[in-house]
């Protein structure tokens, strides 16, 4: 479903944050980034998304075989993936249901469907935010504006739910969560997740993946995976951390 190939990209000033990366990712899988800080994780997911700051110098990425990578960045969205960033950004001012509706019919004509009928997408909306336990309050307000950190994560899977997409790459949406947002956030994408999905999650910790059962986890290091591994290797990380990885 995601295929990524020999992926090497830099920022502004020449410098090689990915080094070659490879992974390929099955519906239905569900795959775990691991990795100290610096080393690549939220540039893998930025340079997927078609963020400006970085310069892809050599590689791949395709979606259901589409060339991801010479795509605009709103046609990657609506071909099915979908990123949730470390740092989710406040818009004041943009409603949060009214901006849901509109990024759901953007993706709706893009597959050549009429809008959803208001009310119908009234019902949609009412569900996911039921299934992740959000209050109205959530409805009338910016987008992530004055939201606390929880409160972020958990809209970002609010966006997840209603876009309904192939892939999501989630970066790190365990951090600054308590142990019941947490819970909350967990069961919404294992609600969301199916036999024709697959999610990409960076972590730094197993609390995460305690809830969400990865079918493998990579160890990402200095911009390349230098090893992968069953759920187990996300617990040896745990107790003994990145040190004992002979790099190749």
């Amino acid at each position: 479903m995601l295929s990524i190939k020999n992926l090497k990209a830099s920022i502004e000033d020449g410098t090689q944050i990915l080094k070659g990366i490879n992974l390929e990712v099955k519906p239905g899988e569900v795959h775990a980034i691991m990795g100290p800080n610096g080393s690549g994780k939220s540039t893998l997911s930025k340079v997927i998304a078609g963020h400006p700051a970085y310069t892809v110098n050599d590689g791949s990425v395709t979606l259901d075989g589409k060339d991801l990578l010479s795509m605009e960045i709103c046609d990657r969205a609506n071909s099915g993936l979908f990123i949730s960033t470390q740092y989710p950004t406040e818009i004041p001012g943009v409603n949060n249901v009214e901006f849901l509706q509109m990024a759901l019919n953007s993706k709706r004509a893009y597959q050549g469907l009429e809008p959803l009928a208001d009310a119908d997408f009234k019902k949609l909306c009412e569900e996911k935010m039921a299934m992740l336990e959000m209050d109205d309050r959530y409805r009338d307000r910016g987008v992530n504006d004055g939201f606390s950190g929880g409160e972020k994560k958990r809209n970002e899977i609010l966006q997840m739910a209603i876009l309904d997409p192939k892939v999501s790459f989630l970066d790190e949406t365990d951090s600054g969560l308590d142990i019941d947002a947490l819970r909350i956030v967990a069961h919404g994408i294992n609600q969301i997740m199916s036999p024709e999905k697959a999610v990409i999650l960076v972590t730094h910790y197993q609390r995460l993946l305690d809830y969400i059962k990865p079918t493998y986890v990579h160890v990402l290091r200095h911009g390349k995976i230098i090893l992968s591994g069953g759920p187990e290797l996300a617990l040896k990380l745990e107790e003994q951390g990145y040190d004992w990885i002979e790099e190749n």
